[in-house]
C-alpha cells in the first residue's frame, strides 16, 4: 500500500481503494489498557480466533504522552500481532506523534510493512501544544522528509486521528483517511463529505451485548469520562473553534452534531450514550455497524466493552454470523 504522504495525490487514490479491498467491511478495536492486562501469549491466541472467523483488521493504540494509564508500546505491540497471524491487517489506532520523532515512526512503520507487505494502516495523532494542527502539519512534513530517504520502498496508508473540519481537511490533503474516535453515525457522514470519496473513513464502533440498557450505557459512560479527559489526539484550539463553546474535542463534535450541553454531563445523556454505542441483541449492533457502512465508512471497528480480551473476542464471534456473512 502507498501512501498519498509520500508522493501526492494520485497515490492517495490508489492507496485507498487497495486498502478497502483488503480491509473489508468490518476489523477490531481494542484499548491499549485491555491489552497490557492480557500476557503476550493470550493476545496471540485471541488474535488468531479473531483472524480464523473473519474480521478484517485488528487496531489499538497507545496512551498520550504523560497519561497516568500505562500501554504497551505500539509498534512493538503490532509486530506480535502481525507476527501470530496471517492475514489481519493491524492498525495503530493510533500512534502518538508526541511519543517518538517522525524518524522513529516511519522507520518503525516500514520495517513492519516490509516484512508484512500490505498488511499495516498508520493512525497518527496526538499533537498537543497551543497549535496542534500546525504542529501535525510539521509533523507530517517530516515523516516524509524521512521516508523519500530512509526505507522508500516500504509503503503504508496513513490515517489521521480527526473530529473537526480542519484536521478532517488536512487529512484529505496529506494522508490517506481518518480515524474518528467514539462518534455516532452522523459523524461519519460528516466526515465522508469533508474527505470526499477518495479518502478511507475509519470509525471506531463501541458495543455491548449486555441485554440491560442500563449496564450497556453505564459502560460507555465510562468510556466517555476517560477519553473526556483530555482533547482528542491531533485536535485541539486552532482547529476546533476553542473560543465558542469550550469543552474538549469530543464534546464539540457532539455539540457540532447537535446535542446540547445537558447531553455532555455526568458520562452523557441516554440519548446521545444511545448514538455511541450499539448494544443489546446482535441484530442490533449489526444493524448499527452497517448504518455506519451505509453514512460512507469504509471500515468499521468494533470495540466490545468487556472485561478482558477473551471476553471482547468471544462477543465478536457471537457477532461474526451476522457480520461477516
Amino acid at each position: 500500500m502507498k501512501s498519498a504522504g509520500f508522493d501526492g495525490v494520485a497515490d492517495r487514490w490508489w492507496t485507498a481503494e487497495r486498502a478497502r479491498a483488503r480491509l473489508g467491511p468490518f476489523g477490531v478495536w481494542v484499548a491499549p489498557a485491555t491489552l497490557l492486562a492480557t500476557p503476550v501469549a493470550v493476545i496471540r491466541a485471541q488474535l488468531r480466533r479473531l483472524e480464523g472467523v473473519g474480521y478484517g483488521s485488528f487496531w489499538t493504540g497507545e496512551p498520550p504522552a504523560g497519561a497516568p494509564a500505562a500501554g504497551r508500546e505500539v509498534f512493538s505491540q503490532l509486530a506480535v500481532a502481525l507476527a501470530a497471524t496471517d492475514r489481519l491487517v493491524l492498525g495503530a489506532g493510533i500512534a502518538n506523534v508526541a511519543a517518538r520523532v517522525p524518524s522513529a515512526t516511519h522507520t518503525a512503520a516500514a520495517t513492519l510493512a516490509e516484512a508484512y507487505p500490505d498488511r499495516l494502516v498508520l493512525g497518527l495523532g496526538g499533537a498537543g501544544g497551543p497549535r496542534p494542527l500546525s504542529a501535525l502539519r510539521e509533523y507530517l512534513d517530516a515523516l516524509d522528509a524521512v521516508a523519500a530517504r530512509a526505507l522508500p520502498g516500504a509503503r503504508y496508508p496513513r490515517v489521521l486521528a480527526a473530529l473537526g473540519p480542519k484536521a478532517l481537511r488536512l487529512a484529505r490533503e496529506r494522508v490517506d483517511g481518518v480515524h474518528p474516535f467514539l462518534q455516532p453515525v452522523a459523524h461519519t457522514a460528516f466526515a465522508r463529505r469533508v474527505v470526499g470519496e477518495g479518502p478511507l473513513v475509519v470509525p471506531h464502533l463501541a458495543v455491548s451485548l449486555e441485554p440491560e440498557p442500563a449496564l450497556a450505557r453505564e459502560a460507555i459512560r465510562a468510556v466517555r469520562r476517560a477519553s473526556g479527559s483530555g482533547p482528542v489526539p491531533g485536535e485541539g484550539g486552532e482547529n476546533e473553534m476553542s473560543g465558542g463553546d469550550g469543552g474538549n474535542a469530543y464534546d464539540r463534535s457532539y455539540r457540532r452534531l447537535g446535542f446540547g450541553d445537558a447531553d455532555l454531563v455526568d458520562g452523557g445523556s441516554d440519548a446521545l450514550v444511545d448514538a455511541l454505542l450499539a448494544h443489546g441483541e446482535p441484530l442490533s449492533v449489526v444493524t448499527r455497524a452497517r448504518e455506519h457502512l451505509e453514512a460512507g465508512a469504509d471500515h468499521v471497528l468494533l470495540h466490545p466493552l468487556t472485561a478482558d480480551l477473551p471476553s471482547a473476542v468471544d462477543d465478536l464471534e457471537r457477532l461474526a454470523p451476522f457480520l461477516l456473512a
